[in-house]
């Protein structure tokens, strides 16, 4: 068995499958056999991967927070998260582009998907934006970028497949590192809006009133809470991860249910059945993926990736540049999950190699594919938000761009002041 042979086989079967659309956990399997057959393994073996993969105690809080975000987003938390945005920050020119920023990071908090915080708000800001004489293309733009917020902020099942798939690294270090990572992207896109506002004399809110502020604050305690529980329980070591967001499910039923009274009984049972739907595509990609993953790994193909990189250049800044670009233009093609689970083996040996910590790295991932969710040809929230807002991908791809680049500043800066990411953990007593 020829092992270039083998690698080759593996990965233009997997880019060609994905040239050809097909759906990515399917590309995923199909060229692991291709390559298993070649390298004559018994197909015995991927059964028993595809279990290994998923047989994670650490996997079980997915379901979990996929659960707590369903819940929450169906449980009438939207209305309320604006209101106490529009009292914080709706005052300042372009106030609704404000609201719709610091929203989207309360939203995050909760649910942890960024397609769910453009589907949940946008559906409520973007006609209100547009009524109160903003430009449709503006809002949605404002609406897709500032849901990226929800990856970075926890609790994100994203980071729980991330750390998963980097073996070893903490949880609750990787929900404190989201913190300011998040609020920085926050204001990135606040300073952008407010440029763009005031360029086109968009309007202000009603001044700002910290008797509303309080009242909306309290008002919105209950939902926030639910992250609280989450983070604090697991950085101060009361329960795991999973334990953590199993209590996040009850804790969330109860208040969708019975103090916000936003959903009946039957829209819990509808809420579950979504998430079922979601969880099967997440379960059977992480079961494909962790087979993909260790032929990778038997193939040396980590390694191999790692000294092509330092063949290249040594200089570390230039190293990091190269790892961001890569995870940049495989969002272009992949979704966030699959990239997190076949690129994290692969590039996580380099990033260590040049002095980034792991825990920073998982912060520069999630960013990355979270800016691959808004860029054609497979950003799944750049779709979402057209359809939202009725318009044309083009129009609202061309609304993107000031706000890519305040995407990418936000992710230099991530990259080459781990202080940003590790501040807290460490602060916390999480990162040594």
């Amino acid at each position: 068995m020829n092992q270039t042979t083998a690698i080759l086989i593996l990965l233009i079967s997997f880019l060609v499958m994905i040239v050809l659309r097909f759906p990515i956990a399917y590309a995923v399997a199909i060229a692991s056999i291709l390559c298993m057959l070649y390298r004559g393994d018994h197909l015995a073996v991927l059964a028993m991967q595809m279990i290994k993969g998923i047989f994670s105690f650490s996997l079980m809080a997915v379901p979990f927070f996929i659960t707590m975000g369903v819940l929450m987003g169906s449980g009438g938390i939207s209305e309320k998260l604006i209101a106490l945005a529009d009292s914080a920050v709706g005052w300042m020119r372009g106030g609704m582009a404000m609201v719709n920023i610091v929203a989207s990071y309360f939203f995050g908090g909760i649910s942890g998907s960024a397609a769910a915080d453009t589907a949940s708000l946008g559906t409520i800001l973007i006609p209100m934006m547009v009524d109160q004489g903003y430009d449709g293309d503006f809002s949605t733009a404002v609406t897709i970028t500032s849901s990226v917020e929800g990856l970075l902020v926890p609790p994100s099942h994203n980071m729980v497949i991330y750390a998963t798939s980097a073996g070893g690294v903490s949880v609750g270090a990787l929900f404190l590192a989201g913190y300011v990572p998040g609020a920085l992207l926050a204001v990135s896109l606040m300073v952008g809006s407010y440029i763009i506002s005031v360029k086109r004399n968009y309007p202000k809110g009603q001044p700002f009133s910290i008797g509303r502020l309080l009242k909306q604050l309290s008002v919105s305690f209950w939902a926030l809470a639910a992250v609280l529980i989450v983070v604090v329980g697991v950085v101060a070591g009361v329960f795991t991860a999973t334990e953590s967001a199993a209590i996040a499910v009850i804790y969330s039923l109860i208040v969708s249910v019975f103090i916000y009274r936003g959903i009946t009984w039957k829209g819990v049972w509808d809420a579950l059945g979504d998430c079922v739907d979601t969880l099967s595509i997440v379960l059977i990609l992480i079961s494909t993926s962790s087979i993909f993953g260790n032929l990778l790994t038997l193939l040396h193909v980590p390694d191999l990736a790692a000294n092509a990189i330092t063949s290249v250049t040594s200089n570390p800044i230039l190293i990091a540049l190269l790892l961001n670009l890569i995870l940049l233009v495989l969002g272009c093609v992949m979704d966030m999950a699959p990239i997190i689970l076949i690129a994290t083996p692969i590039l996580l040996p380099v990033a260590t190699s040049i002095g980034i910590n792991p825990i920073q790295f998982g912060i520069m991932m999630i960013l990355n594919c979270g800016i691959g969710l808004l860029t054609p040809p497979v950003g799944s929230v750049l779709f979402i938000g057209s359809a939202v807002a009725k318009l044309p991908m083009e129009k609202v791809v061309k609304a993107t761009l000031p706000f890519y680049l305040c995407m990418i500043v936000s992710l230099l800066l991530l990259t080459f002041i781990p202080q940003i990411s590790l501040w807290l953990p460490t602060l916390l007593g999480q990162v040594v």
